[in-house]
């Protein structure tokens, strides 16, 4: 068995949880570029989670707060995926990693952070991007900050 360390989220776990929930919040702020929103389609849009795995870490959710596929309508779902897909080759183009984690956690008890509203996960991977840091000195390295990661990504969209 592989266990895969991520020590550096401590901060999101330990962290106190705003009330409500930020993925319904952050698209009617209307600032996409602060909330590091990178797409908007009609029923889904693209976030970058704020405590990537790695860069380009981003989260593809409906707007209606909706626990899972399941739930959403026909026209959600499809969107959602299509989606799924143009991130994707977005993240080929840009930073042309050798492969790709893409998951929904359903639950609190399956790891989901956000457990009642629906979003996949999209975690580029590189050869070697996990490193003996997050062992060794309780660190993660990403190598690039987070606007500069949006910044790239945005004009792809």
């Amino acid at each position: 068995m592989e266990y895969i360390w991520a020590p550096w989220r401590i901060q999101y776990i330990q962290m106190e949880k705003p009330q409500g929930c930020f993925l319904c919040d952050k698209p009617l702020e209307n600032d996409d570029e602060t909330n590091y929103i990178l797409y908007r389609g009609e029923k889904n849009y693209i976030i970058l989670n704020s405590f990537p795995y790695n860069p380009g870490h981003m989260l593809v959710t409906p707007y209606r707060h909706v626990a899972a596929p399941d739930k959403m309508t026909k026209k959600e779902r499809q969107e959602h995926f299509e989606i799924v897909s143009q991130a994707i080759a977005v993240l080929r183009a840009e930073f042309k990693p050798g492969g790709f984690n893409i998951g929904a956690n359903l639950g609190h008890v399956a790891g989901a952070g956000v457990a009642d509203h629906f979003h996949t996960h999209i975690v580029p991977r590189w050869q070697g991007d996990a490193n003996a840091m997050p062992v060794i000195s309780d660190t993660k390295i990403i190598p690039e900050a987070l606007a500069e990661t949006y910044r790239k990504l945005k004009k792809r969209f």
